[in-house]
């Protein structure tokens, strides 16, 4: 329903913005008509009428992109609201039962144990509006150090197995990580990253996780961390947007998938600050996805 009502305001605007092209152009062409043998108002008529035909159009480039960057604010404080919501819920829902009723210790276990999950969950969305405010400012080489790639992307796929509870066989690697490969760089951004790019294929794969990570280093001066899944995919048009602040992929099967819409944010972030790029890639709907992280490498002969 806001998808649809966010289409029709942006439909007005440009159609007011063509219709008004459309009548800037009309009057230069009678000024031209009518002017014709004056050279100096011609020349004047077609320098004005040109610089409101270029106004209009930049008017209602402006208006739209505002439309779609204020859909995607409210888009993200209702995901943040959510995501902070449900967990602060959940652990006053367990806090108050503890207080009020005699609980037998395994059952107390297990509401400390869901209570230190919704924490690590609120934990990790705070965590994540904290580093996308840090990856659109930061820009120095603080705490920059050589780094075992390597062994990082490995530690991260294990810690991504444990906190997401995915079997060795649904989140593995390709032909294994190939050893010894070297970055310059900050360790905590650059494990942020692929943290971020594991947990975004797991959270996109739906029920049937079926992920496959490769690393390798086609030449002396790259390296390559592809991250595939099989999941819902991404339709084309979405290709160009997911990397955007507060954007998050939208799909008729699926709709809209739960987070905070700055993971990808955050990777682009951190991997042009190292040098690097992203690249996202998927055939559409329901064809899986393959997230490409490219790094640049410090090479150890």
């Amino acid at each position: 329903m806001r998808i649809a009502s966010r289409a029709k305001t942006i439909g007005v605007f440009v159609t007011l913005g063509a219709i008004g092209v459309g009548l800037a152009i009309a009057l230069n062409i009678t000024w031209i008509i009518i002017n014709w043998k004056e050279v100096v108002p011609l020349v004047l008529g077609i320098f004005f009428f040109g610089f409101i035909i270029a106004g209009l159009v930049l008017n209602t480039i402006f208006l739209v992109r505002e439309i779609r960057r204020n859909e995607q604010q409210d888009s993200f404080l209702n995901a943040v609201t959510h995501e902070l919501k449900t967990p602060i819920a959940s652990i006053r829902l367990y806090l108050e039962t503890l207080q009020k009723r005699a609980i037998e210790d395994q059952q107390r276990y297990d509401f400390y144990r869901i209570m230190l999950e919704d924490t690590d969950r609120l934990l990790g969305t705070v965590e994540q509006v904290l580093k996308a405010g840090e990856a659109r400012h930061g820009s120095n080489r603080k705490n920059w150090q050589e780094v075992d790639f390597s062994t990082l992307v490995r530690d991260s796929l294990e810690l991504a197995r444990l906190r997401h509870k995915v079997a060795a066989d649904e989140l593995r690697f390709g032909a294994g990580p190939e050893p010894g490969i070297t970055l310059l760089g900050n360790p905590e951004e650059l494990r942020t990253a692929v943290a971020n790019l594991l947990d975004n294929a797991v959270k996109y794969s739906g029920r049937t996780r079926d992920i496959l990570v490769d690393l390798e280093s086609p030449n002396i001066d790259t390296v390559l961390l592809h991250v595939r899944d099989k999941g819902i995919g991404i339709p084309k048009p979405e290709l160009k947007r997911i990397f955007k602040r507060f954007y998050r992929v939208y799909t008729l099967r699926t709709g809209q998938v739960k987070g905070t819409g700055l993971g990808l944010f955050i990777v682009r972030s951190i991997a042009r600050r190292h040098g690097g790029d992203v690249l996202a890639e998927s055939e559409g709907e329901g064809k899986g996805s393959t997230f490409t992280l490219r790094l640049p490498r410090v090479y150890r002969a």
